[in-house]
């Protein structure tokens, strides 16, 4: 068996920048506060907190920063603005979390102004000319009934420079970007940005991607609502390919670089035959490729399901060379591919195919969300209110095992959050589906 090895971290990675000494009584009245010694382990295995054999000393105990109120808080809630962002993608959640910020801003800290800025970063940038949106109580009472976001998106970068310019000439004290790992590469920068000019202004990011492959956010917001939505299709999907003879149901979800909502899914709805995922390359033909496997299945049992995350296949099509607006890399369509392969297969086998194709993607991505991801939403806003309150900056909000914490940007950056096909999580997808270790030839 593979072994797996996890990247190691220092304690000074889990530092959280401060922009000065918190001085402010909290305006808070009810609940705990929490203290800064507060803290919570990075990895809760009994070998990282108990000497080891063989071990001179005891391991390093890395920790997050706890998320909470605390007792003095750096902004002056009278004198604080806040600013509110939603960048990249719709994913579900998105609007809950708006609603989120802006009640515990103006219930818990009385900030008298939360401004929305319109279509992602390109809104602080005058030239777009979009208008900056005052959010109220009143105004986002009833957003969370809804998918997407009231303030609209947009993907790609902008200068900068220019994104700082904006948010000084708003007198911004918070800016609250809610994104996935691009957005959390420009956060970064801008909070770098922000440093460099020595300015009081605190940037919290709440990682929103759909995929669940954001660092340390474990998940991230929309995930479970997306598996929820995503099981619906693959339930079609096996009703069609067991209502007709030699019947494959076939469906493409979400997932360019991670496949967690295909794996996911796949357990959830124990119908899936095969899960086809980034992480794992697969060959199509040869006796150990992936039409040799479906072919002794549709021979063994007369129909199956196939789930297709959409960066899966990518080493038989090859890379495009472009990229989209955000710099990720254009994924060749893998779907019509795999479509047009399993049906010259099985004619050359003088079968006649029935094969249905889904594609729920951008259903799944709009709707809104459900019971989980709704408290989830509203637990990211309201930590991050009291982050940005007490002058945290360039940390994300997530939560880690079971509490919610502190995790710097920098941390969030470093690498994608992927499927390990080594691992226990995988093994049990392996299980729920009957599909082999491995469909290489080599």
């Amino acid at each position: 068996m593979k072994t797996c090895r996890e990247p190691i971290y220092k304690a000074g990675d889990t530092t959280i920048p401060q922009l000065g000494d918190p001085r402010v009584d909290s305006p808070l009245t009810f609940g705990r506060f929490v203290d800064d010694d507060d803290a919570v382990l990075v990895n809760i295995s009994r070998k990282s907190v108990d000497r080891t054999k063989g071990r001179k000393k005891e391991p390093e105990h890395i920790y997050f920063e706890l998320a909470g109120p605390r007792q003095k808080i750096y902004f002056d809630p009278k004198k604080a603005k806040c600013a509110v962002v939603t960048c990249g993608g719709l994913c579900p959640g998105l609007n809950d979390v708006i609603r989120s910020i802006v009640m515990t801003a103006h219930h818990e800290y009385n900030v008298p102004s939360v401004l929305g800025i319109q279509y992602g970063l390109a809104g602080f940038i005058p030239e777009y000319g979009y208008d900056v949106m005052e959010l109220t109580p009143g105004s986002v009472n009833q957003i969370h009934e809804f998918g997407g976001t009231i303030l609209g998106s947009s993907r790609g970068p902008q200068p900068v420079d220019q994104i700082v310019d904006a948010l000084e000439r708003m007198n911004i004290s918070m800016l609250f970007m809610i994104g996935g790992d691009g957005t959390m590469h420009a956060a970064e920068a801008i909070q770098k940005e922000i440093a460099k000019r020595n300015l009081s202004i605190s940037i919290v990011g709440l990682p929103k991607t759909i995929d669940n492959d954001i660092n340390f956010a474990s998940p991230s917001f929309g995930f479970d609502t997306a598996v929820e939505k995503a099981t619906e299709a693959i339930r079609c999907a096996h009703v069609e390919a067991t209502g007709a003879p030699w019947g494959i149901g076939l469906v493409k979800l979400m997932g360019r670089e991670s496949g967690f909502i295909a794996a996911q899914s796949a357990m959830a709805l124990q119908d899936v035959n095969f899960v086809l995922i980034p992480e794992d390359p697969f060959d199509l033909h040869g006796e150990n490729g992936f039409l040799a496997h479906l072919e002794e299945r549709m021979k063994r049992r007369g129909h199956a399901v196939i789930v297709l995350a959409e960066g899966a296949g990518q080493n038989l099509i090859g890379e495009t060379g472009a990229k989209d607006k955000s710099g990720n890399v254009v994924l060749g369509d893998i779907s019509t591919v795999l479509r047009s392969e399993i049906k010259s297969h099985f004619k050359e086998l003088g079968i006649d195919l029935t094969l249905k194709y889904i594609d729920p993607s951008y259903i799944i991505r709009s709707i809104p969300a459900n019971s989980n991801d709704r408290i989830y939403c509203s637990f990211l806003g309201i930590h991050a209110v009291h982050a940005g309150m007490v002058g945290r900056t360039g940390l994300v909000i997530s939560r880690w095992n079971g509490r919610y914490v502190h995790i710097p940007m920098e941390l969030v950056t470093k690498r994608r959050k992927r499927i390990n096909t080594c691992s226990n999580y995988w093994r049990a997808v392996l299980e729920s589906t009957g599909q082999p270790i491995s469909m290489r030839n080599e």
